[in-house]
Parts: C-alpha cells; structure tokens; sequence
C-alpha cells in the first residue's frame, strides 16, 4: 500500500500556520498559533477525499465524546471542531509540547516506579473513554504525549476508526499489504506490535479487554525498550509479529529490577484469550497499584469519572432512551490497602455501599466477571460499546454460563425489613434509657490495619536563583530524610529535549544557554541506595 502524502495545511480562521507535527495514515496533525486566546494549538485534519455523509456524521458524534473526555487530567483536550473551508474536518486540541513516551523509551528505559505511575494514569484515561462509550484501539506509546506538566496525555481516541470502514482483516492480509518491521501499522487504525490476537481475525470484535491487552503491552515497551513480541536479533517483520501474538509468545523480561509480580500481571494482560485478561482498564490499574504498595511506594490515584446511568428497560424505544451515560466529572479513586483477615466469621456480610470509594456497577462490554478484580474494581463501571446483555454480579451467578434475569423488588420483603428495623430500634432505646447511670463506658474495639507504607519523600525546594544576563538558573533543593547512599535524579520538565535523567550527589544544578525570557523547569527525586525513588517528584521552574 502507497503512503498517503501529506496534505497542504487548511486555512483556518482565527488559527495561523506553523509546522508539520506529524501525520498518520487517516490524519495530518499541524501546528498553529490561535490569535485569541493566544496560544499554540494542534490541529488534527482528516483525510476527506471519499468521507461519505455518514462517515462525517461519525466525525461529529466523535467529536462531542472527545469534548467530553477532555475533563481528564491524562486526555488531550479538545477546544474545537468544525469542518475548514476546503470541506476537510478538522478539531483543534491542546499542544503537547513534550516527548511522546515512544520518543521516551527509546531514548532509555523507564525506571519501575516511573513507569507504574504513567500505567496507572494512563489506565484512568482509557477507563474514562471504555465508561463514554469509547475502544481507543490503537494504545501505543506514540499515542501517549506529555504535557507541559510532564503528566502523561492520551491522544488519538479512534477518531479515525470513526471514519473508516470496517475491513476484514487477518494475518494473510497483513502480510500482503505490509512487510514492514516492528513499527508496521495496520490498514484500519491499529499498530500491530501493541495490537491483540483478536484484531487479525476475519471479523474483528475488540471489546475493552483488548484495549488492556495494548496498555499492558505499552507497559512492557516502557520497561524494556522494545515492543513484546519483538526478539532482539531475530526476524521481527509484519508475519512474525502476528504468529507471535497469536501464539502469546512474549519476550521474557530480562531486567532484574521488575519484581515478579509484575510481570504476572504484563503477561495477564497480554493472554491470548481475552477472557483471562483483567475485565477493566480498572482492574488492570488496581494491579498495578498493589505492585506499587508492595515496593513501598504511594500508590499512584485511578482518576475516573462519575456516572449515572439510567436503568436499560425491555422496551425497545423506552431502552434506546434510557441508555445514556452522562460524564459528571472526575472523581479519584484511591488504593486501599487489604484489611487484616477477621478472627471470627462475620455475622453478615457488608453491602456493596459500605466502601466509600466504590462507583455504582453499569453493564459492562464483557459479559463475565474477573477473577482478580478488588471489590471496588467490580464495582467500577463502563458503558457498553455495542448493546449486549448486563454483566451479572455476584447474586446472580448461581447459575454459570446462564444468564439470569434481574430480580425484580417485592413490597412484602421490604416491609419486614422495615418493621424488623423499627423492633431493633425500640429495644436499642429501651436499653439506652434503662441503663444504670453509674455504669462507665466501655471503649469500642476497633479494626487497626498493621499495614504502613513508607516511601522515598520529595525533596524541599530551596532556591531558584538566575544570573545576571539571565541566561542560567541554579536550581536549590533539600533533603528532608538523608540517609547513607542517597542520590538525586533530575531532568528538564520544560519539554526540553535533554536526554536521559542526570543522577548527581549535590543538592543544586545549574541551567546554562537560556533565551532570555524563557521559562525553565526541572524535576528532582531523591534516588535511595535500594533503587527506589520518590513518590513524587519536586518541580521548580525560573518564574
């Protein structure tokens, strides 16, 4: 297949022409400068040479998700779309000033704690499209940009799956239209080294397991600098990537610094069968949390948004006007810890309100549950992408393999129910009211968890401090805990292209070669003798 030559930039009003950023197999991506406000911006413009009437209509309803999506702390963020006056559509975005994590690992390889931090927030963006509706089906780390905060970004969202035309596709069909290497890209929008066994079929039917199927493997790329499947030294062309991902052949980790149990949980996410990967974006961020808390790091939060669905009705028409999901915002899930085991059974067990971090379950796009999921990773939800029947919670799965209608509510059991709570009620008063006054009170046991998680603290910031011309920066910092071994890690966070990080035993680092007038910034953690470094990284910038 011929590459499709980049197209001459629109003219667009309010926005003036800079550079070529980038262009894909659907899409060239440009650089403007918008007059007001006054700021740089990227531009994404579809191919539009055969763009049918429905396929316009895709772009639009696109679009509007993308608009809504963009809340998300690790999404891109959308500022407009329209159609430019030569009839390209187009959509004007945020500009992420630095690298790609593809220009990332390539440069060198993530450190573990860098890495589980980037997987957990790049799992909350793609959870947060799954719950709108959303497969982004081409998660790779070309698609993850930084910001100018250094957070990661997700880009890309299947907008160009919007508009295309569902091809059948199989390994033979690769191989006749590309032979490229391990970069090779597929004809319907999706990259094949990050890619799941289930796109090569015939029909392919992705569902939200294969967009974990990619972060995983996304994941691995981070960590080891090559894309899993890839064999260094052996032949890694388009036919060999896919006989390997069909056959879940991965490439074993040869990094002595990723725990175990890490890398049951890349290969859980890359299994062959989508069933025996994690069910949710979620579930796959939660795993990776427990990782973190296992090396005594903080646990990195799961931002995701808040959802209200309205219940699916049998009626036809009743059900296409009851299944909607409005996005209310972004909520943070944070890690907790697994209690102490209980002494005794309890008495009852606890209802699915009681854990205050839990979202309310909506139908699912996979019909079955995850082994591994946590309570609250069961408890998250995600909109369906195509109609199917709901996901069964635990009540229901009396029954494997059969699906059992919702239960209906009877008025009687409720009644008794209230009743039995007013009886309980009386007799908690009388007993409160007839107590002996001289009585002292007994303290109530309480649950203590034994778990206590200790990580590398943030350097404090000390001073920022220019020349006279302006053209360098001292950059000052402390260490609140010093301990024997202790190192510090910097880099530019500016979206400077400055290479690997820089480990130093001072407590200061200068800039030299700055314009005047711009901004710098870095980031420092601290590097303990062990290899584990801080949470959270200090930023300081010049102004």
């Amino acid at each position: 297949m011929a590459a499709r030559g980049v197209a001459t930039p629109p003219e667009l009003p309010g926005l003036r022409y800079s550079r070529l950023l980038g262009s894909g197999g659907f899409s060239d991506v440009y650089l403007y400068e918008q007059e007001l406000p006054k700021r740089l911006v990227a531009v994404k413009v579809l191919a539009s040479d055969d763009l049918s009437d429905s396929s316009r209509a895709a772009f639009v309803a696109e679009a509007n998700l993308m608009a809504q999506l963009s809340a998300h702390p690790y999404i891109v963020t959308i500022y407009h779309a329209a159609v430019a006056p030569d009839g390209r559509p187009y959509f004007v975005m945020e500009y992420c000033s630095g690298p790609s994590l593809a220009e990332q690992y390539k440069r060198s390889q993530f450190n573990v704690a860098d890495a589980l931090r980037t997987g957990v927030r790049v799992s909350s963006a793609v959870a947060t499209a799954h719950a709108a509706g959303i497969l982004h089906r081409d998660i790779k780390p070309a698609n993850v940009l930084t910001n100018s905060y250094g957070w990661p970004a997700l880009t890309d969202f299947g907008i160009s799956s919007a508009v295309d035309i569902e091809l059948p596709v199989n390994a033979a069909t690769r191989a006749a239209n590309n032979a490229g290497g391990a970069t090779a890209t597929g004809s319907i929008g999706m990259s094949i080294p990050w890619s799941p066994p289930e796109m090569f079929d015939d029909h392919p039917q992705p569902d939200v397991r294969s967009d974990v199927f990619s972060l995983a493997a996304t994941l691995y790329t981070l960590l080891e600098g090559h894309t899993p499947f890839e064999v260094p030294g052996k032949p890694n062309g388009t036919v060999d990537l896919i006989g390997r991902i069909e056959r879940g052949t991965i490439t074993p980790i040869t990094r002595a610094d990723i725990p175990r149990s890490l890398v049951a949980i890349l290969n859980k996410g890359m299994a062959v069968s989508a069933d025996d990967r994690f069910a949710t974006a979620v579930d796959f961020a939660r795993a990776l949390q427990r990782v973190e808390m296992e090396l005594s790091y903080a646990p990195t939060a799961i931002d995701v948004p808040n959802l209200t669905v309205l219940e699916r009705v049998h009626d036809e028409e009743a059900a296409d006007a009851g299944d909607v999901t409005r996005i209310r915002g972004v909520s943070t899930v944070h890690a907790q810890p697994l209690a102490p085991a209980p002494t005794t059974a309890p008495v009852s067990a606890p209802t699915a309100g009681a854990d205050p971090t839990v979202i309310r379950r909506m139908p699912s796009v996979q019909p079955h549950e995850s082994p591994a999921a946590s309570p609250v990773a069961e408890n998250t939800v995600l909109r369906p992408r195509t109609s199917g029947q709901a996901e069964a919670g635990p009540a229901d799965a009396a029954s494997p393999g059969e699906a059992a209608p919702a239960p209906r509510r009877k008025l009687w059991p409720i009644l008794t129910g209230a009743a039995g709570v007013l009886v309980i009620g009386g007799v908690v008063a009388a007993a409160l009211v007839f107590a002996p006054e001289n009585e002292d009170p007994q303290p109530t046991p309480t649950a203590t968890s034994d778990i206590i998680t200790v990580g590398v603290p943030t350097p404090d910031s000390v001073s920022v401090t220019p020349n006279d011309a302006g053209t360098s920066f001292t950059f000052t910092w402390a260490n609140p805990d010093p301990q024997d071994g202790d190192r510090y890690m910097w880099h530019r966070s500016d979206g400077s292209d400055t290479g690997n990080p820089v480990s130093t035993e001072d407590e200061s680092v200068t800039i030299d070669g700055v314009t005047n007038g711009d901004d710098v910034c870095i980031e420092v953690s601290i590097r303990r003798s062990s290899g584990k470094t801080s949470t959270e990284p200090l930023e300081m910038c010049s102004r």
